[in-house]
């Protein structure tokens, strides 16, 4: 399984955010504390404004803040709201599947069980919890000279 960097990204800002909860953070700060495209933390930001993770101030103060508090932020609803599907392989998609074993594969369902319990290890994760030690990850995400 390979997540995108849409997820990856979008978690990296989550983390951004959080270790930077005193104040508004810009889309600039972002981009350069991890060396990532302006154009793509635009559009990663813009996303998890939509899906209620992110709060946008828009104006000349604006930035961009949690929308809610990183102990109700579960890295599974992210890499859940982020990713488009997880198709691990051509049977989990009964449109494409085109395997002569299917009705009788127990690697379909050995996989569906790993994919559940990867969830599930996601689902006990919070932003909160990713955000230990915070004073290193303040000190790592600091502008660089």
């Amino acid at each position: 399984m390979n997540l995108t960097r849409f997820t990856d990204y979008s978690l990296r800002v989550l983390i951004f955010v959080g270790v930077h909860r005193e104040r508004l953070v810009s889309i600039q700060e972002v981009s350069e504390a991890y060396r990532i495209s302006r154009n793509h933390i635009v559009k990663v930001v813009h996303q998890l404004g939509r899906l209620g993770f992110l709060e946008n101030v828009r104006g000349r103060k604006g930035g961009i803040r949690l929308a809610r508090e990183p102990k109700d932020i579960r890295v599974g609803d992210v890499v859940r709201a982020t990713e488009s599907g997880f198709v691990l392989l051509e049977c989990f998609d009964p449109r494409q599947n085109r395997c002569a074993i299917t009705p009788a594969c127990r690697l379909m369902d050995t996989l569906a069980t790993g994919l559940e319990r990867f969830m599930e290890t996601l689902d006990g994760v919070t932003l909160q919890d990713l955000l230990k030690p915070k004073t290193a990850l303040k000190h790592l995400l600091a502008p660089r000279r």
